[in-house]
């Protein structure tokens, strides 16, 4: 067993207790889809899913969970020294599916945050994944040699060193390409972001390393949908639209939490919220003001209208989210953890045997 699988659930994650809206069942079974969550606050895995107007969810424990990748059957999943893959796995006795572990990469804690399969290549050839090293202030890729392989950080970095100078977050594709990101700060001192958090986040374009824009409280996940490029400005609790040329922002929704974690299916974007938590990460920030009112939760919101259509709320156990993705084609799959021995009893054999 490895010492990510071996950690203790933290007290806070024993009990998560959730309420939703009553359209939410619906919605997703429409979308015949399944929602993914991460805490890495309460060290869990979610999958929201919905059969028969009924919600259900379904915890499996990682150590600090934090960004889902999905490509042709494959999760990728980063946590707190390791990379994580899990392929879904079909019953030949009833046709369910389960996410089982199949693959993991120690990394050492470079502060794994989100990921993304590029290329057109399947999602098994592991070279295809890319993450954010947000220690080291680059985009990496995995490397069966160094603990990752560098492939890009932003032009203002001037060193590869664990120093978290401008706290690298967020990454978007488009069309099988890195695309973008979001930075807190656009600085190369250890821990520089820290000290304009509030008003020094910007978005930064992968190929060109000009800033498409600036000025955002703490912005994550920047998002491709059709021709437009959305991002959480989580400071301001705020999903917003950027125009790629002129850098202008506009808002498409405001949210009750800390903005971070998107997903989008069709018109449909999954925004998850936080909690906020000690004035150190923050303090300053223009949603703090209404900080007795935030919830951690997911709220979906209608691109076309900006409203609110549908949402899950933690009441307990949860206070703070890090990513959210959708599973299109999976509307009731199961995952494998490692804190019951249902692994140790789950096998896929050669069709030969």
């Amino acid at each position: 067993m490895t010492e990510s699988q071996a950690q203790p659930i933290p007290p806070e994650a024993e009990r998560i207790t959730y309420s939703f809206s009553p359209g939410l069942p619906e919605l997703l079974e429409r979308a015949d889809a399944t929602l993914v969550v991460t805490t890495y606050q309460a060290g869990r895995l979610l999958f929201i899913r919905a059969r028969d107007g009924r919600l259900n969810l379904l915890m499996r424990q990682f150590e600090k969970p934090m960004g889902v990748a999905m490509r042709e059957g494959a999760l990728a999943l980063g946590t707190r020294r390791q990379i994580w893959r899990l392929d879904a796995w079909s019953s030949t006795d009833d046709g369910s599916t389960r996410f089982v572990p199949r693959r993991s990469w120690v990394t050492g804690d470079v502060a794994v945050h989100e990921l993304a399969w590029t290329g057109n290549g399947p999602a098994k050839d592991d070279q295809n994944l890319c993450f954010v090293a947000t220690r080291f202030s680059c985009l990496a890729r995995l490397d069966e040699t160094h603990s990752f392989q560098p492939v890009w950080r932003p032009p203002f970095i001037t060193a590869l060193r664990p120093e978290d100078r401008c706290h690298l977050n967020g990454l978007a594709v488009r069309h099988g390409e890195l695309s973008a990101v979001t930075v807190l700060g656009q600085t190369d001192e250890p821990h520089g972001w820290r000290a304009h958090k509030a008003t020094g986040g910007a978005v930064i374009d992968v190929p060109t390393g000009e800033t498409i824009a600036h000025g955002l409280a703490m912005p994550h996940s920047p998002r491709w949908h059709n021709e437009s490029l959305l991002v959480l400005d989580s400071g301001r609790g705020e999903l917003q639209r950027i125009d790629r040329d002129t850098g202008q922002r506009d808002t498409v929704a405001r949210c009750p939490g800390f903005t971070r974690g998107l997903a989008i299916h069709g018109d449909l974007a999954f925004v998850g919220l936080s909690k906020i938590r000690e004035k150190r990460e923050f303090g300053g920030l223009p949603i703090e003001h209404i900080r007795d009112q935030l919830e951690c939760a997911v709220h979906v919101i209608d691109l076309r209208s900006g409203h609110a259509v549908g949402q899950i709320r933690f009441d307990t156990g949860a206070h703070e989210l890090f990513d959210v993705q959708i599973l299109p084609g999976y509307p009731w799959p199961g995952v494998l953890g490692f804190s019951k021995d249902e692994i140790d009893h789950t096998f896929r054999l050669p069709p030969s045997s």
